[in-house]
């Protein structure tokens, strides 16, 4: 864990260096990915047989009964929840439903000064697939954070794919695509599985958008297909800043630093303060905390390697700070968020007050959880009903209109050099009957 004092002289530079330390995928990743991405492009269904046992240790199966779930498997997921597992799946996705039904774009139909008729109409793309990963963790949760927006937007075929590692699969991730009415669910992961949804092969359709976080293999993949489907983003670890004054528990900001950390040794947690004292406090509040958890050693180890703790002059100082690490995640446990996030230009998720932890964001709030890591968050915004769907503009002109703005159509064409661009329009406006 690094401490840095912003009125080093050092400082600079350091935090420089947390700034562009990316912690994502390097070059054999990438090589890797390219590899399996073929396999599957070449061999369809073969290649995904081979390389779910390979590293999945689960056999497809000849017969189709390894490949995927049934609506049945759901439904009896579900049923056999505990009731307050069930509630709380519930508000989850009936608070997700709301905050994303209210997204939602408007067509445009209007007639502008010159009698030109223009506008705009929103479509949902026709099929969306959703990974959700199945390695370290399995996430209920973020099946309803993808499946839910899909669903808002009109997507009619949902498809999951989720690794199930020995065969085995987390049932609260069938419980919650019953819930949130998925049409496909493939035990498939990985790399493979994006190039399945991307390319399509004998058995899996393919789909027009994939979403959803993963592992390193995942994310790459993505990155590689992004042009033949579209994605929601490229992500890498996971990430919290927490910007805090000496007010707060300090066992209660560690837990919030911890509550990434957590997901991934490659995860980065920083705490920036203004108070030296409670610094000190919260990195011996880290200490005891992490390891009481179950999950200490990943904890631990993202602690160790990229976490931080930045001691300011003043809270004011931290805003630019923040700006400049655009992170996925930002807390803001000062007595006045408002003045704070007033100067936030960056940041995926933004969580005002000391009352808001960042957890709940992820699981009831309503706002999505996916959202951009890796320093994106300055020009990326988190998963969307709009990343399921598409604008199409429109345009319809009459002889008033197209006398109005066809001249000067004419002119740029004839200036860019595209003579038969400048024709199709002069020879509307010959053939018009004279007013």
């Amino acid at each position: 864990m690094q401490l840095l004092r912003a009125s080093d002289a050092g400082f600079e530079q350091a935090f420089a260096r947390l700034v562009t330390d990316r912690r994502e995928s390097g070059t054999d990743v990438a090589r890797g990915v390219a590899d399996i991405l073929r396999q599957v492009r070449d061999l369809r269904d073969e290649a995904l047989v081979e390389l779910t046992t390979q590293l999945d240790d689960h056999s497809l199966g000849t017969d189709g009964s390894g490949w995927r779930f049934t609506a049945e498997d759901c439904a009896a997921a579900h049923a056999a929840l505990a009731p307050e597992l069930a509630a709380a799946l519930a508000l989850a996705a009936e608070r997700i439903t709301a905050y994303h039904r209210d997204q939602l774009p408007a067509d445009r139909d209007f007639t502008d000064a010159a009698g030109a008729r223009l506008g705009a109409r929103w479509r949902p793309v026709d099929a969306a697939g959703l990974y959700v990963p199945g390695g370290r963790a399995a996430y209920p949760s973020s099946l309803l954070m993808n499946a839910i927006p899909a669903k808002v937007a009109g997507v009619e075929r949902l498809v999951v794919t989720t690794p199930t590692p020995g065969g085995q699969v987390n049932p609260l991730v069938l419980a919650a695509a019953h819930i949130a009415g998925v049409d496909e669910i493939w035990r498939i992961g990985g790399a493979q599985a994006i190039a399945a949804l991307a390319y399509g092969t004998e058995n899996i359709a393919p789909v027009n958008v994939i979403t959803g976080p993963g592992n390193a293999w995942v994310a790459e993949a993505k990155r590689q297909l992004y042009g033949m489907v579209g994605i929601d983003m490229v992500a890498g670890p996971s990430e919290i800043l927490v910007i805090a004054d000496a007010r707060n528990d300090p066992a209660i900001i560690a837990a919030d630093l911890l509550s990434q950390a957590e997901h991934d040794p490659a995860a980065q947690a920083i705490l920036i303060t203004d108070d030296a004292g409670f610094a000190a406090q919260v990195e011996d509040a880290v200490d005891v905390a992490a390891v009481q958890l179950v999950t200490h050693a990943v904890a631990r180890a993202s602690w160790d390697a990229h976490g931080a703790i930045i001691v300011v002059d003043a809270l004011a100082d931290a805003v630019p700070l923040a700006n400049r690490l655009a992170a996925e995640h930002v807390e803001l446990a000062v007595d006045d968020p408002e003045a704070l996030f007033a100067g936030l230009r960056h940041a995926g998720s933004v969580f005002l007050g000391r009352q808001t932890p960042e957890a709940i964001g992820d699981y009831v709030a309503g706002p999505n959880h996916v959202l951009p890591t890796g320093r994106r968050a300055a020009f990326a915004s988190g998963l969307s009903v709009l990343d399921f769907m598409k604008r199409t503009s429109f345009i319809a002109l009459d002889n008033r209109a197209l006398a109005a703005i066809g001249p000067a159509a004419i002119t740029l064409a004839h200036a860019e050099g595209l003579p038969a661009h400048a024709r199709s329009v002069e020879l509307r406006l010959q053939g018009m009957p004279n007013p």
